[in-house]
């Protein structure tokens, strides 16, 4: 299976020409029946080899940390980050592998925010306040994101970016925190913010690449996978979904929102508000269903419902966001296109 990096990739190597890589994509597109742009491609498996390498990393990986977090706190996951880097020279830079390549990076960028965390807490000995945890925080966020900028220069994997900018996101919370600690009690909030900041970014990088071609389209694609639980997860957070009874018109308004998470999905064309918000439509359905007196059934309702939405709504994708970019006005001329009806 090839992404949209790998014959971008082919592209700049010379081996396609810019309109061989055209042909070949609108040749795909036509045998798929819908537009490349609405598939939102990227690249997770270059063959079951991805899987054995992966496994094979995280046991490595697991047993370098366990080994150095025994010689000194932050040692392993110092050691962690040294040895993701080293293993992605290879399984990255040489080998191109997708899901190993994902893997390493995390590995690395976690190792180095782990190890500055680690260091940090026993800077501070037992002074457990929150202006001193946020601190060591934003300590280790910084390191994350000097950390996550190196790799993307060296490796350029696209989920780095998105790695980074998390990173940036908890850099600024924590420092709002040590600043203000009394802004704890509006995390949530605050995250929804920091979580609209990383969509616009998404949006950036999306509308330099409208017909994602490129691999600035992956990255946004991964900014969006980052966005979408900083605005999601909070927002259902603050209505108190998953309380012990959380009512029917807090269900209704969860439902609402999926709503609205749905028309911003179908006017961006990306689906990650759908997915991160999807455990907590469906409690609001079943809350719903179970209050009406469907007890024994409720479950198996709403996964009908919501299976028959979701897949409608999949089936359906292209007419839908017609509609919606129609609604829009210019704005919708400048999101990702949408292929004309044909009669």
């Amino acid at each position: 299976m090839y992404s949209e990096s790998d014959i971008d990739n082919a592209v700049s190597a010379g081996v396609l020409t810019p309109a061989t890589a055209n042909a070949f994509r609108n040749h795909v597109a036509a045998a798929r029946e819908t537009p490349a742009v609405d598939e939102e491609h990227f690249r997770l498996l270059t063959g079951f080899n991805d899987i054995f390498v992966s496994i094979a990393l995280v046991i490595l990986l697991m047993a370098v940390g366990q080994i150095g977090g025994s010689i000194a706190s932050g040692v392993g996951a110092a050691a962690v980050a040294a040895v993701a880097w080293g293993l992605a020279e290879f399984f990255t830079a040489r080998r191109r592998m997708a899901l190993p390549s994902i893997l390493l990076l995390l590995a690395f960028v976690g190792g180095i925010a782990g190890a500055a965390s680690l260091f940090g807490m026993a800077v501070i000995g037992h002074d457990g306040s929150d202006r001193a945890q946020a601190l060591v925080t934003a300590v280790a966020a910084i390191a994350a994101a000097a950390g996550a900028w190196v790799h993307w220069r060296r490796f350029a994997v696209p989920i780095t970016v998105a790695a980074g900018v998390a990173s940036l996101a908890g850099l600024a919370l924590a420092l709002l925190l040590a600043a203000i600690p009394s802004a704890k009690g509006a995390i949530w909030p605050l995250s929804v913010i920091a979580g609209v900041a990383v969509f616009a970014l998404a949006m950036r990088w999306d509308l330099s690449d409208r017909d994602r071609i490129t691999r600035r389209a992956d990255v946004a694609f991964w900014l969006h996978l980052a966005a979408a639980p900083m605005i999601a997860h909070p927002v259902f957070q603050m209505l108190g979904v998953f309380g012990n009874d959380i009512g029917i018109g807090t269900a209704l308004i969860v439902l609402v929102l999926y709503l609205a998470f749905g028309f911003i999905a179908l006017a961006v064309d990306r689906r990650a508000l759908l997915v991160s918000s999807l455990a907590y439509v469906l409690y609001a359905m079943y809350a719903l269903i179970k209050t009406s007196g469907a007890v024994e059934l409720s479950a198996a309702i709403t996964g009908l419902v919501i299976g028959s939405a979701l897949l409608s709504l999949s089936a359906f994708w292209q007419p839908m966001r017609r509609l919606v970019i129609g609604t829009l006005g210019d704005l919708g001329r400048r999101l990702p296109p949408v292929p004309v009806a044909v009669a």
